[in-house]
């Protein structure tokens, strides 16, 4: 579990790396509640000072990398000293593709894989809700999770997100305990077929997990739920966002036409450095 300081000294560092040019994915509702079976957060510190970070992200059959390194303290072997740890810390894990994430318009960051066996993979666009008129959807049915919604929630990613089922019950019981994550189920004549989940902090709600059962789909369903939880959410005051694999053009066309639009993108690269 890290410690209030180190959240602080990450939150500091993201904000002199950005610099409001691009955004880090650093997941910070798993940061804030990681259980420490795993080594996943490798830090360099100068004097007092945090210099660079990297993080793991354990997320079914994949384990996603996202790092950085202060400005005044880049091209001296930092950062390649922590994918070093990082790496060794993956192979440990059972069958685990190996992601390393970069934002798009982040130069250091594209010079850095630039030199690493690796190769690009997918994108994903991050995306905002602007206001728009949603129309109907009352008639959608979307209420918590509950612990008898287990088999139902591990369906899904094993339908929709071709987790094993392994990966889908080790990923359940994770975001358990990830205190800003709400799991809403979707009901369709008293059924949960489908899920939702919504991270709030921040000011922010980053909407995750869409997912509904194949028999379900296609039905106008999908539409309804986010234009339910978009209002519900924006009654409370969050800017809303969410994130898009670049490839998934059904997904894509939805989240637009319910008024999101791409604010940035991110690229995922694949490391071959295992072979």
């Amino acid at each position: 579990m890290l410690k209030e300081k180190q959240l602080e000294d990450i939150r500091i560092l993201q904000e002199e790396c950005e610099r409001g040019e691009f955004t880090l994915k650093l997941n910070w509702e798993t940061l804030r509640s990681r259980n420490g079976v795993h080594q996943n957060d490798f830090f360099h510190y100068v004097g007092s000072n945090l210099a660079g970070f990297l993080g793991l992200y354990d997320f079914g059959n994949k384990i996603e990398m996202c790092g950085m390194v202060h400005p005044d303290f880049r091209r001296q072997g930092i950062f390649t000293n922590m994918l070093e740890e990082a790496i060794g810390s993956a192979m440990k894990r059972e069958n685990k593709l190996i992601i390393l994430n970069s934002p798009a318009q982040s130069p250091s960051g594209k010079g850095f894989l630039a030199q690493v066996p690796c190769q690009l993979a997918f994108s994903e666009y991050q995306m905002k809700w602007s206001q728009m008129e949603l129309g109907e959807y009352e008639d959608v049915v979307i209420r918590p999770s509950r612990r008898n919604d287990e088999q139902t929630e591990i369906l899904l990613d094993i339908h929709c997100f071709h987790f094993t089922e392994k990966e889908a019950r080790d990923y359940y019981q994770r975001i358990l305990y990830e205190d800003t994550l709400k799991t809403m189920m979707i009901e369709k004549d008293g059924r949960a077929v489908g899920k939702i989940r919504v991270d709030n902090s921040g000011g922010e709600a980053w909407i995750y997990g869409f997912s509904i059962l194949p028999e379900y789909q296609g039905r106008g369903l999908g539409r309804k739920v986010l234009k339910k939880l978009v209002a519900e959410q924006s009654q409370l005051g969050y800017d809303i966002f969410l994130e898009v694999e670049a490839t998934n053009d059904h997904a894509l066309k939805l989240y637009e036409s319910c008024g999101f639009k791409t604010i940035q993108r991110q690229d995922y690269y694949r490391y071959e450095g295992l072979k």
